[in-house]
């Protein structure tokens, strides 16, 4: 690999969130990104495409998702009243639809009819193969074998929808190696294929595009409160893996100073031993897929091994989005471990009936960590971004 984009290029145009972000490919790969770059920013000001994307956002997707008063949970917790976002209610149940569209959309408009995509939790692949099927396209999924063995019903989603699910087999089996296997066989076949990338990871235009699609999370989030409450939260928060349903979240309130924005990430079995995903705790400036942010590798820079209970967090990235707001302060982002995201969700569950995703069990288990410090008149946002029937099969083996 090649860097084939420089920071002191243009910027903006080379898609930077301050130092992180950027192209990092190989040279063949440029001409393609650039295509893709341009055909977005003349989509997005097109009406017939707004109106297209907007219409399978309300009509397909079912937005705008739920903003839901969780009282019996709340209660449980203590501190502060507590909305949901409910994501989970989309369908294929999470968010991981509203960025599908939009980038199948956009393949459509550049006459691709074969999308590739990565998956670890497999609702991205899920989401993929639904689209795939809903524009009459062939869809072909990566994922790594470890995933594919504890995501086995979203394996058979994919496979129902239509889409070839090919397992890796490579290093430990999850995000990174899937990801990995895409980007190769994309670089293989890039005039004739589109690469939807799940999250707000990859060389620009893709962190740009994700954050795009999904903004509707947080711009829906922002009205809801206000309609409710008739003022913003106090605090808003989201798991990170990639950081994808976060920034989608976080985007509509970053300006905003008198809202706490936190970010959970998967501590695993814990910083202090190996088995973490810890990428904004423990990480280091360096460059994975083709941009620059923080990751977790060794001295020599040789990416770490990582892992989560949740596949869709056990990634050795983060968007560069997210690096920057963390390196400005804007977010705060923790670690949560297994048993708390274990715990938060059984909580969910016992107090509200609802069966949250384990990536999003680990938003829950940050804001309970948190929420002694705001009282019983503050208000918080936790984004829900996924129901865990995936991970039901996993727990009850746990």
């Amino acid at each position: 690999m090649t860097q084939a984009r420089l920071i002191e290029e243009n910027q903006e145009k080379a898609g930077y969130f301050g130092e992180f972000g950027g192209q990092f490919v190989p040279e063949g790969v440029l001409p393609i990104l650039d295509k893709i770059a341009d055909e977005y920013e003349k989509i997005k000001k097109d009406p017939k495409f707004q109106e297209e994307f907007a219409y399978l956002l309300e009509n397909y997707v079912g937005r705008p998702s739920r903003l839901y008063e969780a009282k019996r949970y709340g209660k449980a917790v203590g501190g502060p009243k507590v909305y949901l976002k409910r994501e989970d209610l989309n369908h294929t149940g999470s968010h991981k639809l509203n960025n599908c569209l939009g980038q199948a959309l956009l393949a459509k408009h550049m006459g691709m009819k074969h999308i590739i995509a990565e998956t670890g939790a497999g609702q991205h692949g899920v989401a993929a193969a639904t689209v795939a099927a809903l524009f009459d396209m062939k869809c072909t999924i990566f994922m790594g074998e470890e995933d594919v063995a504890r995501q086995s019903l979203n394996v058979y989603r994919m496979k129902m929808l239509g889409a070839e699910v090919v397992s890796v087999t490579d290093g430990t089996g999850t995000l990174k190696e899937a990801v990995d296997a895409a980007l190769s066989y994309w670089v293989e076949h890039k005039d004739e294929i589109f690469y939807i990338i799940g999250s707000a990871v990859g060389p620009h235009p893709y962190p740009t595009m994700v954050r795009d699609f999904h903004d509707c999370i947080g711009t829906e989030a922002r009205a809801q409160i206000l309609e409710k409450e008739g003022r913003l939260p106090n605090a808003i928060y989201a798991c990170i893996g990639g950081g994808s349903n976060a920034i989608g979240l976080f985007s509509a309130f970053l300006g905003d100073k008198g809202v706490d924005i936190y970010g959970a990430e998967a501590g695993g079995r814990g910083i202090d031993t190996k088995d973490h995903a810890a990428t904004l705790t423990l990480g280091q400036v360096g460059v994975l897929h083709g941009f620059k942010s923080y990751i977790l590798a060794q001295p020599d820079g040789e990416i770490m091994p990582v892992y989560s209970i949740s596949a869709g967090l056990d990634y050795p990235g983060i968007g560069p989005q997210h690096a920057y707001l963390k390196d400005c302060g804007r977010v705060d982002y923790q670690p949560v471990t297994d048993q708390e995201a274990v715990d938060a969700f059984k909580l969910l569950c016992h107090t509200e009936g609802i069966v949250p995703a384990l990536e999003s069990a680990h938003a829950l288990a940050l804001f309970q960590r948190t929420a002694k410090k705001y009282t019983d008149k503050d208000v918080v946002i936790v984004n829900l971004s996924g129901r865990g029937d995936k991970d039901v099969q996993q727990l009850a083996e746990l």
